[in-house]
């Protein structure tokens, strides 16, 4: 039930980064609703590794880093997913971090419950 509720919280934080940010782009509800899947996927599976390898950056930058692993994160989910479109990675990363204070309030709302 977890997993469900964690795909609806992204997919509404897609969907107000589409509206919000100019050059995200989802052709229909449920390539929206898929590309959340694939980048709870990615965020499972890729960006621990990413996260691990790139630690010395990260904390040379004081975390800041994390912002554009959060953008690249939300890049490969792109690639990954047909019909979803990012024109530029300035584009992505004012996306990812929209999508992340959206998904951040939500989880903060909804608690442990989920």
């Amino acid at each position: 039930m977890g997993f469900l509720i964690r795909t609806a919280i992204t997919a509404v934080a897609f969907y107000i980064a589409a509206n919000l940010v100019t050059g995200l782009y989802f052709p229909s509800l449920a390539n929206l609703i898929i590309a959340a899947i694939i980048f709870g996927v990615v965020n499972a599976v890729i960006r621990p590794i990413v996260a691990t390898l790139s630690l010395p950056l990260t904390v040379l930058t004081l975390g800041l880093f994390t912002l554009v692993i959060n953008a690249l994160m939300l890049a490969l989910t792109a690639l990954l997913m047909p019909g979803m479109r990012i024109t530029s990675f300035g584009t992505a990363f004012l996306a990812a971090i929209i999508i992340w204070v959206v998904s951040w309030i939500a989880n903060k709302l909804i608690g442990d419950r989920a």
